[in-house]
């Protein structure tokens, strides 16, 4: 006889319910959670560490001001009148008169670009290459001022090209020649960067460089031509080198409206620091961290038809995009019985889209047999917040602004579409309160054909895409 199985029924309350009822408890604990709460693999980070514990009013009243447009559908919607304006003091009252538990909850979240100096670095290496000193850096040209980029044929397996770019020949790319390039080719978009292996990503921003077929153009490429590979410094030591590879056909013409994959030398308005890989690096926008080489020393022009990544080794999927997926960033720990539950988190935006959020609560140990994927069970749709305002996106941007004639923005600074597909986006949820016992909170996709997370891609070793669990007390 099969197992009897109990899951919860949970109404999600709507942020315009929190508006209107007013007045609800704090919660005493908070736990944070920046991957599934089983992974260990060194990388999480406490975001506690960032700054962001203890925030008080004041900080939710710049979180409201940051997400206008939706706190003001909000207001509309619960029949509050008198915001018009949305000026400092009528959401500083509102601010006071939100329920406690959203604001602690709301006012935790991180600006949706990430300063530079919080980049999660997983950069490889022995030593890594960022920490070598001025001199040394220098001397393996892996500064603005002595970088240089060659570009030439693979011998292998050769492309004809007519000007190779090289060192001895005193036609390799410099930086000089990449910032006269980038006059009238230069690009900005904004991207999360994420590894391939690891369930958070390491940081959203906007990426400035020149497309890398502008480059390769120079070459004057002729015939047999299928892929490019690329590498940049690590010691000059074959065991360390970090390869990666792109189709001709990404690289020469931007595929299905993606942006451009681009030698970047910019993130967030300033020059890349080494720690980012600089002074130039590739970025894929809409790829896993591997295939956005830092340090970036070579370009190799091939008619090989197959990759040859570094990270083919390990079983890793190296033609995989960017995965859509749900992740919790704080629940109670514990909280009182029948007290509604605040909850925060984010969703990366993969090369599906996104729909929708949703989330799912159950006693601890009660989940469906047979269904690893929870699609048989009682989703409810959770709240994605609408972009910030211009002047409030983070991430040290000069005037906290998107700049001009970035890619999906207008000319006011605001996103075309939302949620914009290759970076991250918050949603919040309340809760109903629940009788004592122990439960697992769970968060999951819904992509825009309509696929559960984590489908259309469960696979491991091609990004992360699992649903996680998030285990708490009702007392």
């Amino acid at each position: 006889m099969p197992p009897v199985t109990t899951t919860v029924p949970v109404r999600a309350v709507q942020i315009t319910d929190v508006v209107a009822e007013f007045i609800l408890t704090t919660a005493e604990e908070r736990v944070l959670f920046s991957q599934p709460a089983h992974r260990n693999d060194n990388l999480d980070i406490d975001l506690r560490q960032l700054g962001i514990q203890g925030l008080k009013m004041r900080d939710f009243d710049r979180f409201l001001r940051d997400h206008h447009s939706v706190t003001r559908r909000f207001f509309v919607r619960a029949g509050i009148v008198g915001l018009a304006a949305f000026g400092g003091r009528d959401l500083m009252g509102w601010a006071d008169s939100v329920a406690p538990e959203l604001n602690d909850a709301v006012a935790r979240l991180e600006s949706f670009m990430t300063p530079v100096d919080k980049f999660r670095d997983v950069s490889r290496g022995s030593p890594v290459p960022h920490s070598l000193s001025e001199e040394k850096r220098i001397e393996v040209r892996q500064t603005r001022e002595t970088w240089r980029l060659e570009v030439t044929a693979d011998p292998d397996h050769p492309t004809r090209i007519k000007q190779p770019l090289t060192i001895a020949g005193g036609t390799a790319l410099d930086f000089p020649a990449l910032m006269q390039l980038a006059e009238t080719h230069a690009v900005r978009f904004a991207k999360v960067m994420t590894c391939l292996n690891i369930g958070c990503p390491l940081g959203t921003g906007i990426w400035e460089g020149v497309p890398l077929k502008v480059v390769i153009w120079k070459t004057q490429p002729v015939e047999n031509f299928r892929r490019v590979f690329y590498y940049g410094y690590h010691n000059n030591e074959p065991k360390q080198m970090f390869r990666s590879s792109l189709p001709a056909g990404r690289v020469l013409e931007d595929l299905y409206d993606l942006p451009p994959v681009v030698l970047c030398y910019k993130l967030n308005g300033a020059w890349l620091t080494p720690e980012r890989g600089g002074p130039v690096r590739v970025v894929v926008p809409e790829a896993y961290g591997f295939k956005s080489i830092k340090w970036l020393s070579h370009l190799v022009l091939t008619n090989l038809a197959v990759a040859n990544d570094t990270y083919i080794e390990g079983n890793n999927d190296v033609d995989s995009p960017l995965k859509t997926f749900a992740a919790t960033l704080s629940v109670p720990r514990s909280i009182a019985a029948n007290q509604r539950i605040p909850v925060t988190g984010y969703a990366q935006v993969g090369i599906s889209g996104l729909r929708k959020v949703q989330v799912w609560v159950c006693r601890k140990g009660a989940e469906p047999p047979d269904d690893p994927h929870f699609v048989t069970v009682d989703w409810t749709e959770a709240t994605i917040l609408a972009p910030p305002e211009t002047g409030r996106w983070g991430g040290d941007l000069p005037d906290s602004a998107i700049p001009v004639d970035t890619l999906e923005f207008d000319d006011k600074g605001q996103p075309k579409r939302w949620p914009m597909r290759f970076n991250k986006v918050h949603w919040a949820v309340l809760l109903d309160g629940l009788p004592t016992g122990e439960y697992t909170f769970r968060s999951r996709t819904v992509d825009e054909k309509g696929h559960p997370q984590p489908m259309p891609r469960p696979f491991r070793k091609s990004g992360h895409a699992e649903i996680e669990g998030v285990g708490f007390v009702v007392k």
